[in-house]
């Protein structure tokens, strides 16, 4: 268990990383905008030290706009998920004012299209290991639970506003490669992780019992059990269909990889669920 906190603290130090230099090598530097709230903190810094003789770090104005998100998290989304979090905002905060601002290449499509590839790496990394880079992603979440509908529409209300202040502060090519950006980010997060909001895992295991007691241990989700058969080897086996969010998908591959290494699972996006799901 030391091991693997210790792999994820580092995961999530290596994302923050490379978040910051997304951030300072390719996106400030050309003046495009990143999404969630990096993307705000961005916007707001950029406004500052243009429009009013005050000049606050990208950084400091992150932090400080993902504490009151972070207790939201911890009350509605869970204490090891939003304590992960925090500290990738933390550590890309400080990354983002040891790292210097340097222009890679003055090809504002190649910053666009680079710096969104970079970032959805870290981002992707973070949330592959239960983690997430703070924010937007906290917000749609609890948004989500509340109305029980997917987390796109939420995510893209939140950078839409984004994206039309960009344009109507510093023109509107600005938020064009703005929406580069968060294309390709967003293409690049879909094959490192998952973004849709439920999904489904379907595990056949000769373990059935110790797999049931290992999840219900660490999630609080229901299981259906079904009896299986291998059409080659005609061995009897189990299978275990089980319903989770995004976010508990680290914890259940963990799980699995535990209690049986062997075990066959398939998961898949799950549209829309009937009847009870819980959702805090």
């Amino acid at each position: 268990m030391l091991w693997l906190q210790t792999k994820k603290i580092g995961i999530v130090i290596a994302g923050a990383f490379i978040n910051a230099l997304a951030m300072n090598l390719f996106l400030i530097p050309a003046n495009v905008y990143s999404s969630g709230f990096a993307g705000v903190a961005q916007l707001l810094s950029k406004i500052l030290s243009d429009y009013t003789p005050i000049n606050v770090s990208m950084g400091f104005l992150l932090l400080l706009l993902n504490i009151p998100v972070a207790i939201l998290g911890w009350k509605k989304v869970g204490k090891s998920f939003t304590v992960y979090s925090f500290i990738s905002v933390l550590l890309t905060s400080l990354f983002l004012s040891l790292i210097p601002i340097k222009e890679v290449s003055h090809d504002i499509l190649l910053n666009a299209v680079f710096g969104g590839v970079i970032l959805a790496i870290g981002v992707g990394i973070t949330l592959k290991w239960g983690a997430s880079t703070g924010g937007v992603d906290i917000i749609a979440m609890v948004l989500s639970r509340m109305k029980d509908k997917p987390i796109g529409p939420y995510m893209f209300v939140l950078n839409g506003v984004i994206i039309i202040t960009a344009g109507y502060v510093y023109g509107w090519e600005k938020a064009l490669y703005t929406l580069v950006t968060l294309y390709t980010s967003t293409r690049v997060i879909d094959a490192i992780h998952t973004r849709h909001a439920k999904l489904t895992a379907m595990i056949i295991t000769k373990k059935a019992d110790e797999m049931k007691k290992a999840i219900h241990a660490s999630l609080v989700r229901g299981i259906t059990m079904l009896p299986a058969k291998g059409a080659f080897s005609n061995e009897a086996r189990d299978m275990l269909m089980i319903v989770i969010t995004r976010y508990e998908l680290f914890d259940l591959e963990r799980i699995i990889q535990e209690v049986d290494p062997n075990a066959f699972t398939n998961i898949i996006q799950t549209t829309s669920v009937y009847g009870f799901f819980r959702k805090d």
